[in-house]
């Protein structure tokens, strides 16, 4: 099997002012065609450092793909790293300097043109791939046999590289295995106690095939993974291995083989032909971004409100002032007058609510950071349900309980 070596190069990732993208898409689109990345590396834009790299990254892979570092500005060192390493030289392309000015006038900045110039300077040695999304091209060196390729740093300029580009040539190039994974989403069971419920099948698991466990909040994510040079006959396999697990863990599956909780809900949404909304307070918005984040959503999802302040659950949910008096607002009662509000509001089969304290501070009526209640209301029954997080930041506090709720309703859904 082919192996591949990630690296990501650029202080602004290494001070954790951008979030590094490009890795996980690349990976996933290596995956796909048989290609097992074994390493990624982040590394600052110093040519000793990416020279260095480059040494260790060849010696152990067969395919390297390095992303930043080749902006029109003095700072950016990747080029000259990869000439001295290659021991190459850098030279000015001149069809490379016609493709810009064209690039540069259909996008009304012809003016950039000599300050993107240093752009169509190349190795000579390289082969060029074409950046259709930007202004530096993707430069790739063979080295006995090995393909190294140098692309800029920009996302939607390395997707299309990766998918349209480097993937095709490389299928060309190399005769490729499969890699195919199953993944069971499994609730309502610690991670020790599910190992030890499938002790017995994991041992008996062929050598060729790997098992992880993938805990992701309160869910724990079952990956199967082997490789070969047929996919369906991998995909029978994992599907044959799969099926002494259901009498073991079946009541605790939700998903045999779906990997985000968005898409999990979807699939039942979808069969049920049901609709559902959202009332978010302390998710601000969360839980709709994961719903509608599915293709076809809109056959699904109605709508949504956020009523961040307090006088808005009353103004906008007509939640009686008198019950937030009585139990302040973060309480299984607003969340449930909430989630009835909402199901009217939007003329839904299920609604969901949230209401809570995600931090930094305690809540205006003085409930601690952490404490949650949310509510689902389906058809003419609502249950209101308590969750308590302690520790989250702000953000991790958010994914958590809009992943929580979800994965709620998909549990009852599926009585």
């Amino acid at each position: 099997m082919k192996t591949a070596t990630i690296i990501t190069i650029g202080d602004e990732i290494l001070s954790g002012n951008t979030i590094d993208t490009n890795s996980n898409f690349i990976a996933q689109q290596l995956k796909d065609v048989g290609i097992k990345v074994k390493q990624i590396f982040t590394i600052s834009d110093e040519i000793n450092t990416i020279e260095k790299l480059l040494e260790v990254a060849l010696r152990e892979s067969d395919l390297i793909i390095t992303t930043g570092g080749l902006g029109p500005t003095k700072d950016d060192k990747t080029k000259q790293a990869y000439a001295n390493f290659f021991k190459d030289e850098i030279v000015f392309s001149e069809e490379l300097y016609g493709k810009l000015g064209r690039y540069l006038e259909k996008r009304g900045r012809p003016e950039l043109l000599e300050r993107n110039r240093s752009q169509c300077e190349v190795l000579s040695k390289a082969k060029i791939f074409d950046n259709n999304y930007g202004t530096a091209p993707c430069q790739m060196l063979e080295k006995e046999g090995k393909f190294t390729f140098c692309l800029p740093g920009v996302p939607f300029e390395v997707k299309p590289l990766i998918k349209d580009q480097i993937i095709p040539y490389l299928k060309e190039q190399w005769e490729l295995s499969f890699i195919c994974s199953r993944i069971i989403s499994v609730v309502g069971i610690p991670e020790s106690l599910l190992s030890d419920t499938i002790e017995d099948w994991e041992l008996a698991l062929p050598s060729h095939v790997s098992l992880s466990y993938l805990p992701v909040g309160t869910r724990v994510k079952l990956r199967l993974t082997t490789t070969g040079e047929n996919r369906q006959e991998l995909e029978d396999q994992l599907e044959e291995l799969i099926q002494p697990l259901k009498p073991l863990i079946g009541k605790n599956v939700i998903a045999w083989s779906e990997d985000a909780i968005e898409n999990i809900l979807a699939a039942i949404l979808f069969e049920k032909k049901l609709t559902v909304s959202t009332a978010e307070s302390c998710t601000t918005g969360q839980i709709a971004r994961l719903l509608t984040s599915v293709s076809g959503s809109s056959s699904y999802y109605k709508g949504g409100i956020i009523p961040y302040f307090t006088e808005m659950k009353s103004e906008l949910l007509h939640v009686p002032e008198e019950i937030i008096k009585a139990h302040t607002v973060v309480s299984e009662e607003v969340a449930i007058e909430m989630a009835k509000s909402c199901q009217k509001l939007f003329k839904t089969d299920i609604a969901l609510s949230s209401t809570g304290v995600s931090g930094p501070n305690k809540g205006e009526d003085g409930k601690d950071v952490g404490t949650v209640y949310y509510a689902i209301a389906k058809g003419d029954e609502v249950r209101g349900f308590y969750l308590y997080l302690s520790g989250f930041e702000r953000n991790d506090f958010v994914n958590f309980v809009s992943q929580k709720i979800i994965e709620t309703l998909i549990v009852w859904l599926e009585e």
